[in-house]
């Protein structure tokens, strides 16, 4: 059924240095999958990290490896017509790889999507939603120029809402930089942060407080990722929402941090949650927990953020949008048509399958050899 697999890494500068306590960002390697079916069709995933190994266990050169040795003569020896079944050998055969398992699944449901002729949000349930509301990650470092560029693209229509990526200085210093943008964009602007788990317990409690203090709106994983009990005293301690993302590997990750009530919020990522349908499952979790959701990125270009588009559309609560800005981080256009986004909002296509066309030109234009 399937005759190639192949696994592209395509690099693309981004607009401006994208600041994280775990590193700065100057160009976005996107690690693209495109499997071919013999009847012609062609389905698109994308594995995207952020800085190499500085993220995640997977890397854009670990994830081409491992799908052209182990996903890809797995896909191209399966006769099956039954992505269900595939997938469950996918999982039966490989352990973890979480980043390359969501881009074949995306790339599987895609080609699916466009046999049955429906965008792939119908093969997860359902939209319930055209459109999500998407906010902008401030990430420069430089407060003068966080406050300019929010504005702008509040002037713009394109974003109203904003995350600070935090933690790469003293708490101190950041909770400054943080409070001095709140106030200059004003009460009717939510600002939130992300501290990328640099800060110790002890520096939570004194860095969430001044936050909370400074009419901030959400924190997320302020602490260690494995340091789930601190994750929970800090929930349990604050009014201020805080959301677990890094803490979030998938389904059974999702339960154990929900029976501990550990956070107020999941970020739900595609790709950290090892695909589309565990995101899914992930939302599953914190509806019957009684905990909202955002729906979270990688970073990813155009292909992530398109399949995380079609599956945050499917999630009743999604009570703290998205930031599903990745693409526009980005230099280069690799779609034929760009994501439309407009009044604060990404808009889905109503295409089948994931809904867009790859400009596989400038792919190769752009690719790592």
């Amino acid at each position: 059924m399937y005759t190639s697999v192949d696994t592209l890494i395509v690099g693309i500068p981004t607009i401006r240095p994208h600041k994280l306590s775990v590193t700065t960002m100057q160009v976005q390697t996107l690690v693209l999958v495109k499997i071919t079916t013999e009847d012609g069709l062609v389905g698109w995933g994308e594995a995207t990290t952020i800085g190499g190994l500085n993220y995640a266990a997977e890397s854009p050169e670990s994830v081409k490896a491992n799908v052209e040795h182990y996903f890809a003569p797995l896909l191209l020896q399966d006769k099956s017509d039954n992505v269900a079944q595939t997938l469950k050998q996918v999982n039966k055969a490989i352990n973890g790889n979480r980043f390359a398992k969501c881009a074949v699944q995306t790339a599987l449901l895609d080609i699916q999507a466009q046999r049955l002729g429906v965008p792939l949000s119908e093969l997860l349930g359902g939209r319930l939603r055209n459109s999500l509301p998407v906010l902008w990650t401030l990430a420069s470092g430089d407060t003068d120029k966080d406050i300019a560029e929010a504005q702008k693209m509040i002037a713009a229509k394109r974003h109203n809402t904003f995350k600070l990526k935090i933690g790469s200085n003293p708490w101190q210093q950041d909770v400054e930089h943080v409070i001095a943008i709140k106030q200059a964009l004003g009460k009717d602007v939510s600002v939130r942060v992300d501290v990328n788990r640099a800060w110790s317990e002890m520096e939570c409690i004194h860095g969430i407080q001044a936050l909370q203090d400074g009419g901030i709106d959400l924190v997320e994983q302020p602490c260690a990722i494995e340091n789930t009990d601190a994750l929970r005293r800090l929930t349990e301690r604050f009014d201020v929402a805080i959301m677990a993302d890094e803490a979030l590997t998938g389904p059974y990750s999702a339960y154990r941090v929900a029976k501990n009530h550990g956070a107020h919020v999941f970020a739900v990522k595609i790709a950290q949650s090892g695909g589309l349908l565990e995101a899914k499952e992930v939302a599953t979790v914190a509806k019957l927990a009684g905990i909202d959701l955002y729906g979270g990125t990688m970073l990813e270009g155009p292909i992530g953020t398109i399949a995380s588009a079609h599956t945050f559309a499917t999630f009743e609560n999604l009570a703290f949008g998205t930031e599903l800005f990745g693409p526009l981080l980005l230099t280069e256009e690799i779609l034929t048509e760009p994501l439309q986004y407009r009044d604060f909002e990404l808009h889905l296509p109503t295409a089948p399958g994931l809904g867009v066309v790859v400009d596989e030109n400038k792919i190769d234009a752009l690719r790592h050899q």
